[in-house]
């Protein structure tokens, strides 16, 4: 079977990734540091545990598995926190990623998979987000991938690193399955936020802003479901693996939801209110940001299958309710 390296393999998407990759067909190598990712998540493949800001430690494992492609989701990835720290964001991901990009040039390996984002894009209200939008990320956390995708091209030019691109918007959900699931420590992300407070977790979930200039005054975010989003991923390296070159996708379903709407279909869901509190903006956040593209489908073949917020939110809550990891 063929060896797929996945940086972050042990983390939320990562290890979904894994197990989509598993079903392909392929054997995926998880190299995870561990520091937010869970080893009870590695469960699909061989795991080495190592840093990306480690090179000579990358260089050993390209040697040993001799990977055909890189599959990368490791990074650090909070907004608010690159605002506060953005020397550890340049550090952690930007020069991490070089370091692998680096060495799976210098091992051969010429097909690389990368989990961008679309706070590359930065905040363009009113403006339909496609793959040629103009990137001015606001805060360090999109513009240090926005550098990575820049490094990805000058060693496609340099050294034919060919690579898929993937600028997704909010990911949720969980695997239908249960075998893998979303749990962050701390917990950051919206979904995962109010299930703990509907399920008396934490005391309330905090709305942070609601003066945006939106309906409702909360921000709106476009949301894919996980394991939707790992299939293009899939789809992705099978685009590579026919030669079809390098290229950038949007992930999204084209749909926007507020903090309050999302909080509305949660209610629905759980048939549980949902405590809240109201909070200030946070620096960095951006009013709205929904994909107005369809090449993947177009391209790639992408279609979404789970990306319902019903869905995603029962999958979530599913998870919530029957599987933790234990670190």
């Amino acid at each position: 079977m063929t060896n797929i390296l996945v940086t972050g393999g042990a983390g939320y998407i990562g290890s979904h990734a894994c197990k989509a990759l598993k079903a392909a067909g392929y054997t995926p190598v998880t190299f995870d540091n561990l520091v937010t990712g869970w080893q009870d998540a590695v469960r699909f493949g061989p795991f080495e545990q190592g840093d990306l800001l480690d090179l000579a430690r990358l260089e050993e494992v390209f040697a040993r598995w001799q990977p055909a492609a890189v599959m990368h989701f490791a990074a650090l990835s909070q907004v608010g926190e690159s605002m506060q720290q953005p020397g550890t964001y340049w550090r952690n991901n930007v020069q991490g990623s070089l370091n692998l990009i680096e060495a799976a040039a210098a091992s051969g390996c010429r097909q690389f998979v990368f989990s961008s984002t679309c706070a590359t894009y930065g905040d363009q209200d009113n403006v339909v987000l496609d793959e040629n939008s103009e990137q001015h990320p606001i805060n360090a956390y999109g513009a240090s991938k926005r550098a990575i995708e820049d490094i990805l091209r000058d060693f496609d030019a340099a050294h034919g690193l060919n690579h898929v691109i993937f600028r997704y918007f909010n990911v949720a959900g969980a695997d239908p399955d249960g075998e893998v699931g979303e749990f962050h420590r701390p917990e950051t992300h919206l979904v995962p936020l109010l299930l703990d407070a509907i399920d008396g977790k934490r005391d309330a979930l905090t709305i942070f802003g609601t003066d945006y200039d939106t309906p409702d005054g909360t921000c709106i975010r476009d949301y894919v479901h996980v394991c939707d989003l790992v299939d293009a991923h899939v789809l992705g390296l099978k685009w590579l693996e026919s030669g079809k070159g390098s290229r950038v996708f949007n992930l999204g379903t084209g749909t926007g939801f507020s903090v309050r709407e999302v909080m509305d279909h949660s209610r629905t869901v759980t048939n549980r209110p949902v405590p809240f509190n109201e909070g200030d903006r946070r620096p960095g956040d951006c009013t709205r940001l929904v994909s107005g593209s369809t090449r993947a489908e177009a391209e790639l073949g992408w279609k979404p299958t789970r990306s319902t917020m019903e869905t995603m939110i029962a999958d979530a809550w599913r998870w919530h309710q029957n599987g933790h990891y234990d670190k």
